[in-house]
């Protein structure tokens, strides 16, 4: 071993006296095999850093040089390459401008991916001194290029829902040219189409691939300038108001329609290929140089950026204008409660870092404002009305009158600011880091509850001696319940989602759901439905006996309420789906279903306090201890298997009349229905002892619900 170490270590002359290295495999593999398993051979030239380099070095995730300093090829600047001719600041060809376009949009959606610019958008010569060249089209783009990378740099920094994977800030010296207008980069396209266009439809004898090549960079150069513009009208302050609003569904729609000539028309320099294109251009010659910025990143392995081809990059623009046109939609929601919701359906289908960014600034373009101009503050008062319609909230509250009361209310809401915005902003992250920081928005939940208590027991010590009296009963510690709630069960099934589960553990995941948490929030709503109609009533009859206009207080009062009947329909049929799946993991349990976890690792306490760990910081609800899941699952294995599957096919059939009685039913509805229908066959099926005698293997299909998977029976005979 000894002998092979230090030939690893020191260079060895080869046989016509060069210095290189000598391949020491085969006799490295033989020498290890004289150690026993778990041991280490340490030496002082190769310890655990050595040996963790060794395992990242030639892996071309991890180590850049591997592809980019192949073939010996020098690395040009600006200058350099211009000197030698690898560089056409005029005389380009429009196929030659085309090709550089899409190579550039290539780059971009590299970056847009969580690449770095050094590595994508700058290893385009030209980028790096565009008041030089002297093609138009090709000048105007660069400067484009310019203004969108600030402008969306500019989004994704005041949005803050970026990590190190998603998205990277650094420019490495670069400077994006603000000395150019806003207008000023609109009339240099402008002006490019123009004289594109005059080209297109000159009836001078142009050749006709001249006129193709025309085409097809007028598209790109239009292209940019409505996505630019686009990201201008989503920066306006007037994005909040219709004229503002359907200026940029114009823009989507109108760049939308653009991007298949883009696709028609692209050219045929590949992303992943070095090779000349039909006009004789290879990567050097047309400006890029993948190498050109390596000595600005920092000294680590530097990360092995591979660019989309250009066909993957235009769908990703068009899937980037589907999820804006779907961003747009958060500034028609008022409410908070319900701005919340469509923030969590948006983050399920996982949009990328400018779209979530873009919601992040139009929602709350600023700190403590919502929409642009209504406070925060306002907003969670309002919706706290909207849900349980506290008394002291009431139009004729008498509480509101002492000047004490109104202090604890306003300081109250004050301190609901941050946990709800960091909600709000919660939903902008990628989904693995979303479940890290539910745990931590449940530390600021569980304070912000023992300040909701405090105050409604002294709002409630001073509403009952009130005439009449008017009780104040936990009404701000129920709607917080209800936001603690929706976090818990969350952060729950994010598990399932992100794979964190073993299916030996959904047992327990299921059963904390169903017995707990969604017959919690069920209570929650329901309390708050109650209270607040017990509240607007009280209201009528106030204003009844003050002799108003009962006609108009109805009319307001419809206006007032908001039912919470559909949430409670979605959460009685999730807690009977989650009862279903308790109940028919203990069947697959009995029945060696499901492969149990080996002995000698098998802790099921330890798993559980494990993965509910997040909720000890909580006093109400309170954590459930392991022992109620263990005493009442063994009480359930005693009912026997057929039993068991029976009360789930039972059970999702009761969430199936649910769902169906649901009307206008949204995907997620849908969905649900699916896998309830699936399931409840599959279950019937073994509940009639159907095949008993054969051994099944079990899987769980989570094509259909990212939370709520299909069984599927394989059966096999037993020998």
């Amino acid at each position: 071993m000894e002998s092979v170490l230090k030939d690893f270590k020191n260079y060895m002359l080869l046989e016509n006296g060069s210095v290189g290295w000598v391949d020491i495999t085969s006799e490295f593999f033989d020498a290890v095999t004289f150690l026993k398993l778990g041991e280490l051979f340490h030496d002082d030239l190769f310890g655990l850093f050595e040996a963790m380099s060794a395992i990242e070095m030639m892996d071309p995730k991890m180590d850049a040089g591997m592809l980019c300093n192949r073939g010996g090829k020098p690395t040009l600047n600006f200058e350099q390459a211009l000197a030698e001719g690898r560089v056409k600041l005029e005389g380009l060809t429009l196929n030659e401008q085309t090709v550089i376009v899409d190579r550039t949009l290539s780059c971009f959606v590299s970056w847009l991916e969580g690449h770095s610019l050094a590595q994508t958008v700058f290893t385009n010569l030209y980028m790096h001194k565009p008041y030089l060249i002297e093609c138009r089209p090709l000048k105007a783009f660069c400067i484009c290029m310019y203004k969108i990378i600030d402008i969306i740099r500019d989004f994704v920094s005041r949005g803050m829902v970026f990590e190190e994977e998603d998205f990277q800030l650094a420019m490495y010296g670069y400077r994006l040219n603000p000395e150019i207008s806003e207008q000023r980069t609109c009339g240099l396209l402008r002006d490019v189409e123009a004289e594109l266009n005059e080209m297109i439809h000159s009836k001078s004898n142009v050749p006709s691939q001249e006129i193709e090549w025309a085409i097809a960079l007028n598209a790109r150069i239009r292209f940019m300038r409505l996505f630019y513009q686009l990201f201008l009208a989503l920066k306006k302050d007037s994005i909040q108001i219709s004229d503002g609003i359907g200026e940029c569904y114009n823009l989507l729609t109108t760049c939308i329609e653009v991007l298949p000539t883009l696709l028609k028309t692209t050219s045929n320099f590949d992303s992943n290929s070095n090779n000349s294109t039909t006009d004789g251009g290879g990567w050097s010659e047309l400006g890029f140089d993948a190498t050109i910025n390596q000595r600005l990143l920092p000294p680590t392995f530097p990360r092995y950026t591979k660019i989309k081809s250009n066909v993957d990059s235009f769908h990703y623009f068009e899937q980037l204008l589907f999820r804006l046109k779907q961003v747009l939609r958060i500034t028609t929601y008022t409410s908070f409660h319900d701005a919340l919701n469509y923030f969590i359906e948006l983050s399920r289908t996982n949009p990328c870092i400018v779209s979530r960014s873009v919601m992040q600034v139009l929602y709350m373009p600023e700190n403590g404002k919502v929409l642009g101009t209504t406070n925060i503050i306002d907003v969670l008062r309002e919706t706290a009305k909207n849900f349980i319609c506290p008394p002291v909230l009431s139009v004729r509250s008498l509480i509101m009158n002492k000047d004490e009361a109104k202090e604890n209310v306003e300081a109250f809401f004050s301190h609901c600011v941050r946990p709800f915005t960091l909600f709000i902003q919660l939903c902008g992250h990628n989904r693995a880091r979303q479940r890290d920081k539910l745990s931590h928005l449940l530390e600021d939940y569980a304070a912000l509850q023992d300040e909701a208590e405090r105050v409604d027991v002294y709002l409630h010590n001073i509403s009952i001696t009130m005439e009449p009296p008017r009780p104040h009963l936990a009404c701000f510690g129920t709607w917080i319940l209800y936001y603690v709630l929706k976090i818990m069960i969350m952060y729950l099934l994010s598990g399932f989602e992100l794979e964190l589960y073993s299916s030996h553990e959904y047992t327990y995941i299921f059963w904390y759901l169903h017995e707990f948490l969604y017959g919690w929030l069920i209570s929650a709503l329901t309390r708050a439905e109650n209270m607040s109609l017990s509240q607007e009533f009280a209201n009528e009859n106030m204003k009844h006996r003050a002799g108003g206009n009962n006609r108009r207080n109805k009319v307001n009062k419809k206006k007032k309420i908001r039912s919470n009947s559909g949430e409670i329909a979605i959460c009685q049929a999730l807690q009977n789906i989650c009862g279903a799946y308790y109940k028919a993991m203990i069947g697959f349990q009995l029945e060696n279903k499901i492969r149990p976890p080996y002995y000698e690792f098998d802790n099921e306490k330890v798993r559980y306090d494990h993965r509910f760990s997040a909720f000890n910081v909580l006093l109400t609800p309170p954590l459930v201890q392991y022992s109620e899941f263990y005493e009442m699952t063994n009480r359930l294995k005693e009912t026997g298997i057929d039993s068991l599957y029976f009360s789930a096919s039972k059970l999702y059939h009761q969430a199936r009349t649910v769902l169906e009685s649901i009307t206008n039913p949204d995907n997620e509805v849908n969905a649900l229905l699916k896998v309830v229908k699936t399931n409840f066959v599959v279950l019937k099926v073994l509940a009639s002892g159907h095949k008993r005698g054969h051994e099944h293997t079990l899987d769980f299909d989570f094509s259909s619900h990212h939370y709520f998977p299909i069984f599927k029976l394989n059966h096999r005979v037993s020998n």
